[in-house]
């Protein structure tokens, strides 16, 4: 019987508010707990799309804010940009890529620059591998500081993550709404296939597993949205070690 796994460390005191937006404190080395079991969590089908799979409250609710807060404070977010197409352009969100060693990956041509594991990265990757028996060996943290912060639609079916990509999304902090959509060239190659939208809000401590039939048949955003506070995100990926130097 697969059980919810629970990671813990020292606690943060939070101030101002739960993203810590009014006073910034000194966050104390995270010390990693081993996943312990709890209760069993529930997945249920997204409407309208069953290739999502939602873990509601995945994480206790004060835990996940402590680890919001932790990342926020301590993480190094560096003021990311990117070249597409010859051009540059600044991220409309703050964004790190962790992996194994010799375990590279790109989007849009750009190469992600490589950072090692950290001790909390570490033990929410062994306890979402726990929960969904699939082995990641990286990690893309996106930090959406607002409601003006976003990602456009976008699949993520890169070669590097191979012909069957599992994609496992935890989000901690603010909610956000996940859109989705059926790609345009599947609804053009299919006339039995309608063309489908929809969008689910993920909850402080959500956890969103993406089989692979939904990088192949369609697109995800998370779009601007008003009034929204900080949110991070983090994607947990398993890419091919061919592409590997």
């Amino acid at each position: 019987m697969t059980r919810r796994p629970v990671v813990g460390g020292d606690q943060q005191a939070r101030a101002g508010s739960r993203d810590g937006a009014a006073t910034r404190r000194r966050v104390e080395p995270f010390t990693a707990v081993a996943p312990r079991p709890a209760r069993d969590p529930q997945a249920r089908e997204v409407p309208g799309c069953s290739c999502l799979q939602l873990f509601s409250q995945w994480l206790p609710d004060d835990m996940a804010w402590d680890y919001f807060n932790r990342l926020r404070n301590a993480h190094p977010w560096p003021d990311n940009r990117y070249e597409m197409g010859g051009r540059r352009f600044t991220l409309p969100r703050l964004q790190t890529w962790h992996a194994d060693a010799g375990v590279v990956y790109s989007y849009s041509n750009n190469l992600l620059q490589t950072r090692p594991w950290t001790p909390l990265l570490t033990a929410l990757r062994r306890a979402v591998e726990l929960q969904l028996q699939q082995d990641f060996n990286a990690v893309l943290v996106n930090y959406y500081r607002h409601g003006d912060d976003h990602v456009g639609w976008h699949s993520d079916d890169e070669i590097e993550l191979g012909p069957q990509p599992v994609v496992a999304s935890l989000t901690l902090g603010a909610r956000r709404a996940f859109s989705y959509r059926r790609k345009r060239d599947v609804v053009r190659s299919d006339p039995t296939t309608e063309a489908a939208t929809g969008s689910v809000d993920l909850h402080n401590g959500d956890l969103l597993l993406m089989q692979p039939e939904f990088q192949h048949h369609w697109q995800h955003a998370v779009l601007p949205a008003q009034g929204c506070d900080g949110r991070i995100n983090l994607t947990f990926r398993a890419v091919l070690r061919k592409f590997t130097p």
